[in-house]
């Protein structure tokens, strides 16, 4: 008789590692060998990627952010020499969220360099089905990985957000003031951006939530990997678990609920169940992009190619050209003379002490 490990046991370990425990802390928290808590994480990892490229493709979303979060395997990137493997050091995770429903759309862990974008922006790219207005951060790569799969037709923006170190070179004539330079800075990359919607708030608020659940990206401890295949199984897991168990508080449903994914929240043991049972598929692959219908009022473009929204806000430059307008003269204005003050009324006596008449 085979040596299984029982489906209660199964979901222990599953709840413990989605909750930021490390491999050795749910070996002491189940009673269950930190092998078979490692190969049992393997196997649900490989589950998860394929139930990822089962459930989650021709998704229909008309914003998208994008970001980076850190971590290393087995060293941290200073320490590693030529004699060790690639993929020990620094191993960030690329990850791009509807910024509607707040579900995972893709995800890649590798390197901080153009080969590992260019694979994640296709990836993104092959489980589209509407062009998104696409925000990222400053990190070069993402241009030419955006412009090589979705084209220049999408609308594209960079939010950078400049960070200064203290108060060193700054005068005391303007300390108590707000700052001259701007936190945020947002610059159109392709496209025509709308920038009041241009935001990576969602997807870093997910990297923070992603560094509680996952205890192999805490910073400062010893949960971190030490080899690659369980760091992206970890990730693979936290990530198709955060889009169908993890209720948003905001949403009051799961990201896969409000993507309409799913009707239901997930309970562990369905979870677990489908990871084991899940078949290999086909990746998805890139189909024709159709244009998101506009929110405001819009003419079609020829061939299309777009629409062109009416701007309803006046624009810079007509910003300046009202101020350097001289105002139109005044009309003069008309006095109302005040009405004339009502008369005085006489006074009227009144009787405190007579009985009234009749009595």
């Amino acid at each position: 008789m085979a040596n299984v490990l029982p489906a209660e046991k199964r979901v222990r370990v599953l709840a413990a590692l989605l909750d930021g425990n490390s491999i050795r802390a749910v070996e002491r928290m189940t009673e269950v060998n930190h092998r078979t808590i490692t190969r049992l994480l393997l196997a649900l990892g490989a589950g998860a990627v394929r139930l990822h490229d089962r459930i989650v493709r021709d998704v229909q979303c008309s914003l998208v952010q994008v970001d980076e979060i850190w971590s290393f395997v087995q060293k941290k990137q200073s320490r590693v020499t030529e004699a060790d493997p690639p993929d020990v050091g620094e191993a960030y995770t690329f990850v791009a969220i509807d910024a509607t429903s707040r579900m995972v759309i893709s995800w890649r862990v590798g390197k901080r360099d153009q080969a590992t974008t260019d694979a994640f922006i296709a990836d993104l790219r092959a489980r589209m089905l509407v062009m998104p207005q696409l925000t990222s951060d400053g990190f070069a790569p993402y241009i030419p990985a955006v412009g090589a799969s979705f084209g220049t037709s999408i609308d594209y923006m960079q939010t950078v957000k400049n960070y200064h170190s203290g108060s060193r070179g700054r005068r005391d004539d303007h300390r108590y003031e707000p700052p001259r330079d701007p936190f945020i800075t947002k610059s159109v990359v392709y496209g025509a951006p709308d920038p009041a919607k241009a935001s990576t708030a969602y997807v870093e608020r997910l990297n923070g939530s992603t560094r509680h659940t996952n205890g192999r990206m805490r910073r400062l401890c010893l949960a971190f990997s030490k080899k690659a295949d369980h760091h992206r199984a970890a990730v693979a897991l936290n990530y198709v678990a955060y889009n169908l168990t993890r209720v948003v508080r905001t949403l009051r449903v799961t990201p896969a609920m409000q993507a309409g994914i799913t009707d239901h929240v997930w309970t562990l043991d369905e979870l677990l169940e489908t990871l084991l049972a899940e078949e290999e598929a086909a990746a998805p692959e890139a189909k024709p992009l159709t244009h998101r219908e506009p929110s405001a009022p819009a003419r079609a473009l020829p061939n299309n190619r777009g629409f062109l929204r009416l701007v309803t806000e006046p624009t810079p430059a007509s910003k300046q050209r009202r101020k350097s307008e001289p105002p139109p003269p005044a009309s003069p204005v008309q006095v109302v003379p005040p009405p004339p003050p009502e008369p005085p009324r006489s006074p009227v006596q009144l009787s405190l002490f007579d009985p009234p008449e009749g009595s």
